[in-house]
């Protein structure tokens, strides 16, 4: 009978604490697979579909960093709404179903206009995805306990990693049976399915108190982040390094596509490979933080990438497939470290009721340089078109990944190297 009654027990409810970690966690599933179905290489590929040309597909690329400067107005809003639930629900929801919407252009409009409708679609989405950002990122900072954070968003990451590397599988095997337009709108189909359970997760997120800023006059408010010089002399270093990066690592995809002719398969396998890679890296990278600095792992994590640019240069002797993987190995390790620990570095010791103008102004600082540098790089990659191939498939990509490695060997060192973190914030896939 003892043991029946134990049998019979009620089990223990889930704390709320538990369940509100539950939640952030569901509510990255939907939200991974719409960002890898509708970005990354499927992206490069639906608009090479629609006809775009590389300066188009720079301008796309650069539009999610560029409207994170709507991030500063939204943190001065949140001061007075308050309500950071309510505002999660009404711009994550704008981008998570305004985003999957551009899978009806080629219905909706004339063939001419595809690309421009794209654009405008896609940017209305983003604006409302960065000014849900800064409200995730400060609701999420709070309803996670500070002594579990790390870990939490360390696993967190891995899980979504994994569900993203699945849909990156299934997308280019979609794709692959199905060419041209038919298996876009498989993909369509998926995630405006996700988008609605996603807008449903968010329906269910917590709504912790929002601590407000000490400075009730806007633009006192805007001033405190500028008035801090260290942080501002790291994100203006950081800035500068973005706009680099950007100028041939987000059109990695292009030139494998339309320059090398890589099928949609293969290049969502190597994506794969890329994701899990990162995903792992993120244990490793929190476990190093746990005896390292921050700023010493972010340091580290600068050659990396800019290595993942030097071994294009290798498809001089290297089969483009072995070169190919290793790139993109070696650029998830280093972008796991550095999307790891740029937040902590950056923002990790702001005070909570500044939290979010903190966030905002490296959002804007930073998306603006990352906004111009994909623009720029696709303006060069069209420029080349007359040169050798060789220029235009890993002549750029090396020569970006020189540049890359003077800046974190050299410079990154005197402007990273002095500045302390005493806590650290949330390290994670937003959702």
């Amino acid at each position: 009978m003892k043991y029946l009654d134990k049998w019979r027990k009620p089990k223990r409810k889930i704390s709320p604490n538990r369940r509100h970690l539950l939640v952030a966690t569901m509510e990255g599933f939907p939200a991974v697979i719409i960002f890898q179905l509708l970005g990354g290489p499927f992206l490069t590929g639906y608009l090479l579909y629609l006809g775009a040309t590389s300066t188009e597909i720079g301008l796309v690329l650069a539009i999610t960093t560029v409207v994170n400067i709507i991030q500063i107005l939204m943190a001065v809003i949140m001061q007075k709404f308050s309500n950071r639930k309510l505002m999660l629900i009404i711009f994550g929801s704008m981008h998570r179903l305004i985003w999957p919407a551009v899978g009806l252009i080629p219905f909706l409009f004339p063939k001419d206009l595809w690309v421009a409708m794209y654009i405008v679609f896609y940017t209305v989405a983003h604006l409302g995805n960065a000014a849900g950002a800064v409200v995730w990122t400060s609701l999420i900072s709070d309803a996670v306990p500070a002594p579990v954070r790390g870990r939490y968003f360390g696993i967190r990451n891995t899980i979504l990693g994994a569900v993203s590397s699945l849909a990156l599988f299934v997308g280019g095997q979609v794709l692959d049976r199905f060419p041209g337009g038919q298996g876009f709108q498989y993909l369509f189909i998926i995630c405006g399915i996700c988008a609605v359970l996603n807008v449903i997760a968010y329906c269910l997120y917590p709504n912790p108190p929002f601590v407000p800023s000490m400075e009730t006059n806007p633009v006192g408010m805007m001033g405190k982040p500028l008035k801090d010089r260290a942080f501002l002399r790291a994100v203006l270093f950081l800035a500068v390094w973005l706009f680099v990066q950007g100028l041939t690592v987000p059109l990695f995809s292009y030139v494998m596509l339309k320059l090398m002719h890589v099928n949609y398969e293969t290049v969502s396998l190597i994506t794969v490979v890329h994701t899990l890679v990162m995903m792992g890296s993120y244990y490793v990278w929190g476990t190093l933080n746990a005896r390292y600095s921050a700023q010493t792992l972010l340091l580290w994590s600068l050659p990396i990438i800019a290595a993942a640019c030097l071994l294009w240069g290798t498809l001089v002797v290297l089969p483009s497939l072995v070169v190919l993987y290793a790139v993109h190995i070696v650029l998830g390790i280093g972008l796991g470290g550095f999307n790891q620990m740029v937040f902590a570095f950056t923002i990790g010791d702001t005070p909570k009721s500044e939290r979010p103008m903190y966030i905002a102004t490296y959002s804007a600082l930073t998306g603006f340089a990352a906004f111009l540098g994909p623009i720029v790089g696709g303006k060069v990659y069209a420029l080349i078109t007359e040169t050798p191939a060789w220029v235009q498939v890993y002549g750029m990509s090396t020569l970006v990944g020189i540049i890359l490695l003077v800046l974190g060997v050299l410079v990154g060192r005197l402007v990273l190297g002095q500045k302390a973190i005493k806590d650290s914030g949330p390290q994670a896939i937003s959702g």
